[in-house]
């Protein structure tokens, strides 16, 4: 995995993007979350919390903070990416995060699902600011998170 192509352009898209998400990280991750439960009904067996899709407890404070945490995350290390020139996940091991999933049965196609409602929480989120490009540098970002996140899967499920 070589160092990842990630332009000036795309990270200052993203890095605006986040900025203007910032505020509303709490209720963009619910969004996200409600939409993954609506897309990929098996996930609400992996997330206590979704087991009714159509009854998300926004108020659940573990709920909270665990949008709050992988929304962060994805923003954070999209917007370090160039800088970096790998995705470095923010405030928690890879390790960590590789195992959680592993043992909630997380799949590889799962994190396309996710990623389609990532994106689409993203661009409602920044309204007109929104653009193709835009779409192409998180989009770029998320992948390599995921990347980043199946192969730690991969290493593990091989111990």
């Amino acid at each position: 995995m070589g160092s990842i192509s990630f332009s000036e352009e795309q990270e200052a898209m993203v890095k605006e993007a986040w900025e203007l998400m910032k505020p509303n990280v709490q209720e963009l991750g619910l969004k996200m979350f409600s939409l993954v439960g609506q897309m990929l009904p098996e996930a609400a067996g992996m997330f206590y919390f979704l087991k009714d899709p159509n009854q998300i407890p926004q108020n659940n404070p573990q709920l909270r903070s665990h949008v709050v945490k992988v929304f962060t995350m994805t923003c954070e290390s999209a917007a370090q990416l160039r800088q970096n020139g790998k995705v470095v996940p923010v405030g928690s091991t890879l390790k960590r995060m590789g195992s959680i999933h592993l043992k909630k049965g997380v799949q590889e196609s799962h994190f396309e699902v996710i990623k389609v409602a990532f994106l689409k929480v993203v661009k409602e989120a920044v309204g007109e600011k929104w653009s193709e490009e835009m779409g192409a540098a998180w989009a770029e970002a998320y992948d390599q998170l995921a990347a980043a996140f199946i192969a730690e899967m991969k290493i593990q499920s091989a111990n």
